[in-house]
């Protein structure tokens, strides 16, 4: 494993040498181009759909707008292709905004239809303008000139082509190792992310068009090294083929993106060589089986090849970071006994059901209030109400006096509110450090530029600092590089929490957070939620475990069929007649 970086220097520095070594052929050199320009394409689906999960099959005419945005200004209005690079790229990520505003809003299988719609209206669109020489296209496109060097040939546009595709691969690496990439990595899980503070429409906006770009800088290499440009590459088909890259090559995977460029491009270059000289030229045979060895390779390896080769040639890697001595900014904690929360009639409607029925109830600074009842009693949905994840049917919630009952779940967690989840919801692929360190992600500031030129690593290392800190007071310090995926249910709920924890919130709430611990692991977990208290949290808590509860909470606010059915001290809930009827049974 210690001589993997060292190989990878090596085929780069192969790669690099592949132009000049004598008998290598020009056709393999053109290859070769094809599959640098794929691959630029190829890794901005790996952040879009196998990152993002947003499925796009319209890749193909963002490539053919910077294609025709240099052929167009280089040829009819005398323009420098060094000029056109920028103009394309600006036009390409307006044209994603303008398309991401009005499709990323769309979820299940309409937004990859609304991605075959958009990309067929713009292939149609560049084959209907006379400025944009129609069906025939633009010709005369001048080549590239390099400070007195023109790239005349395929072997001189082959280092300028990788080169964009090393740069594209580490952006995209860097932007995925920082705070922005965590955000990214969590869209999958929209609630989730958004109790963190990650605003979901704004980072899937951010790949949509970061996708975009790498596109049309694919399609501004392919103009000017082809010197001729025509609608008929960025059809329907080439949108297909770049999806098929990605997925094939291992969708999560930014190096799988190239594999799966490499290994489609002459998949297909062999099949339309062999296959005529079997069948004749009569017939599309290498499509037949072409897709026949598509589905073949997807059969035996559902998470593409990349992956497969991973577990081969396993790697040790590490979420190591230079810990920060500067701590985060810390929040300012209200007066304790101040009023912090404030329920009043809040109802939530499903339809016909009262899931919570006009519930009432207030909640002090400094202390730790119990929410209890039978399953199906409204708890959670409550939780949901409040944290923003669900928006109430009526009734108003105040947190520190201003009313929050219609904001955003990631408004929410910026004003002060962290919370978990009944069901866990973690990113198993992720470290268990990565996970907590979402949770800190409101407390930063760094964006999505800085991470690429991998200027927030000052910032990376006290989110980090501080996530440790989080896992060392649950106790899971020494399961920081761990996949959270690995962990029993007991610590991916510590886990939870110590990301809570990470946002520095003023107001805590925690769903069945003792929900498959061991006995010593609730007793540890009640003295860290005892030593919170004493450092000015408010702690709201959903629990079925009455003994932990009754020996922790200050107050009890009990639910039944939606609502409330008593409030008061531990000890007065536990002599109520109703609630024993509901609930408490034998533990009166």
């Amino acid at each position: 494993m210690r001589h993997r970086p060292v190989l990878l220097i090596a085929l780069a520095l192969f790669a690099a040498l592949v132009p000049v070594i004598s008998g290598i052929p020009e056709y393999w050199i053109t290859l070769a181009n094809y599959i640098g320009l794929y691959s630029i394409v190829a890794i901005g689906l790996v952040l879009l759909t196998g990152v993002g999960g947003l499925i796009s099959f319209g890749q193909a005419a963002f490539v053919g707008i910077g294609a025709f945005t240099t052929g167009y200004l280089t040829t009819r209005h005398g323009f420098s292709p060094w000029l056109t690079l920028p103009i394309g790229m600006l036009l390409t990520a307006a044209s994603a905004c303008v398309i991401g505003a009005v499709t990323l809003r769309l979820s299940g299988p309409y937004l990859p239809l609304s991605t075959i719609a958009w990309g067929i209206s713009l292939y149609f669109l560049f084959g209907n303008l006379d400025w944009l020489g129609r069906h025939d296209g633009l010709t005369g496109i001048p080549s590239l000139d390099f400070f007195g060097w023109t790239l005349v040939s395929g072997r001189r546009y082959y280092y300028l082509i990788w080169l964009a595709v090393f740069l594209a691969i580490v952006a995209t690496q860097n932007l995925l190792d920082s705070r922005p990439g965590r955000a990214i990595r969590a869209l999958r899980g929209a609630v989730m992310a958004e109790s963190c503070g990650v605003a979901i429409a704004r980072y899937k906006m951010l790949i949509f068009v970061y996708a975009a770009i790498l596109a049309g800088i694919s399609g501004w290499l392919y103009a000017h090294m082809q010197r001729a440009v025509n609608p008929s590459p960025f059809d329907l088909q080439a949108g297909i083929e770049y999806l098929f890259m990605v997925v094939i090559g291992g969708a999560g995977h930014v190096w799988g993106a190239v594999l799966g460029a490499g290994l489609l491009t002459v998949v297909k270059d062999k099949l339309q060589d062999v296959l005529p000289r079997l069948f004749g030229s009569n017939g599309n045979f290498e499509i037949i089986v072409f897709g026949v060895l598509m589905v073949l390779i997807l059969q035996h390896a559902r998470e593409g090849i990349w992956p497969r080769l991973l577990r081969r040639w396993p790697s040790r890697r590490r979420t190591d970071r230079t810990l920060s001595a500067v701590e985060l900014s810390r929040r300012e904690r209200p007066p304790a006994g101040q009023s912090i929360l404030e329920v009043k009639a809040v109802r939530k409607e499903f339809g016909g059901l009262v899931a919570v029925n006009d519930i009432d109830f207030t909640m002090r600074a400094g202390e730790i209030l119990g929410l209890i009842g039978p399953n199906g009693a409204g708890k959670s949905t409550l939780f949901d109400v409040i944290s923003g994840v669900t928006a109430p049917s009526g009734g108003v919630v105040s947190f520190r006096g201003a009313r929050i009952d219609r904001r955003a779940a990631k408004d929410i967690a910026y004003l002060g509110i962290g919370r978990t989840f009944q069901h866990v919801r973690l990113l198993p692929g992720m470290s268990v450090l990565e996970n907590v360190a979402l949770g800190g992600h409101q407390r930063a500031r760094q964006g999505a530029i800085a991470a690429m030129l991998r200027l927030d690593r000052k910032q990376e290392a006290q989110l980090f600092s501080e996530a440790a800190r989080q896992l060392e007071r649950v106790g899971l310090a020494a399961h920081g590089h761990e996949p959270a995926g690995n962990l029993a249910l007991g610590q991916q709920r510590q886990i939870e929490i110590a990301r809570a924890l990470c946002a520095d919130p003023v107001l805590l709430l925690l769903d069945e957070p003792a929900a498959g611990l061991r006995y010593r692991e609730k007793r540890a977990l009640a003295d860290v939620l005892r030593g919170l208290k004493q450092e000015g949290m408010s702690i709201l808590l959903v629990e079925h475990d009455m003994d932990f509860v009754m020996g922790l909470v200050d107050r009890l606010v009990v639910m039944d069929f939606g609502s409330k059915l008593a409030e008061g001290l531990p000890r007065d809930v536990q002599k109520n007649s109703a609630v024993l009827e509901a609930y408490l049974g034998s533990v009166a």
